[in-house]
């Protein structure tokens, strides 16, 4: 059996039974963790349908030998044991538009958090922090959002490093939950209420006609939020221009051309 713990160093490993398999994975596992604790990651893809990769409904075998698909690789469930925050995918789902968007997005907002945690995990840092990624929140989870909200309403019962440890840990399971086009729609008409009465009725009604058009499926998310940034930047709508929701990764990726 070959696992690909790091395409460019394959390890080969001799199987002889089901014992001896599950022994040689988990030492397998253990060495090739105490390797990746070292390398700082923001996200790691695991290979599709591997029996060892598998992040989920990997195919198990009961003592009577049926099959159910209920089951989690070995290294895949000791990965996310030994890191807990980091963004996990298998690679035939980034296929979907919209389950990589996700991914990637994850991705740049736990390096976000992890700069955080280098530079200054005050408690000020962590409430500003919060700030600029209330919409990006908002468009996956409302009651995480919330629950995050009133954690740096409390800061102060907190010691620094202590509320950025947990503020970490509900911001990445937020961040899980799936973005829909209904939740971004809720985001746009909350964004578009700080300049909306400095728009003409024209420009208005092209705004709105844009996010129904999205709201219908008709435009991918990335037209709204174009005209958007336009009107952020023309009324120099500070408080929004901040926020990472409409810039969570970079443009060439052109991610939110598809969802």
């Amino acid at each position: 059996m070959r696992l690909v713990g790091d395409p460019d160093r394959p390890h080969l490993i001799t199987i002889k039974s089901g014992t001896d398999h599950t022994e040689a994975m988990e030492r397998m596992s253990s060495d090739r963790l105490r390797v990746l604790r070292e390398l700082d990651l923001s996200g790691y893809v695991f290979k599709k349908d591997s029996p060892s990769c598998g992040i989920e409904r990997v195919r198990i075998y009961n003592q009577d030998g049926m099959p159910s698909r209920q089951g989690v690789g070995i290294f895949a469930r000791a990965f996310m044991k030994q890191f807990p925050l980091i963004p996990v995918e298998e690679e035939g789902r980034l296929c979907d538009p919209a389950l990589r968007e996700n991914f990637i997005e994850r991705v740049f907002s736990y390096r976000r958090y992890q700069d955080l945690l280098l530079k200054s995990s005050t408690r000020q840092a962590v409430v500003q922090f919060h700030t600029v990624h209330k919409y990006l929140l908002l468009s996956h989870s409302q009651p995480h959002y919330q629950a995050l909200g009133r954690l740096v309403g409390q800061a102060q019962r907190y010691r620094p490093k202590e509320l950025a440890v947990k503020y970490g840990e509900l911001f990445m399971k937020a961040l899980a939950v799936k973005a829909t086009v209904r939740k971004h729609v809720n985001v746009l008409q909350h964004i578009i209420g700080f300049f909306t009465t400095k728009l003409t009725p024209q420009e208005k009604g092209e705004l709105l006609g844009v996010i129904e058009d999205h709201h219908r499926g008709l435009t991918p998310l990335i037209v709204p939020l174009t005209l958007i940034r336009h009107y952020v930047t023309i009324f120099d709508v500070s408080y929004i221009r901040e926020q990472v929701y409409l810039n969570p990764h970079p443009k060439e990726l052109m991610l939110r051309n598809h969802v």
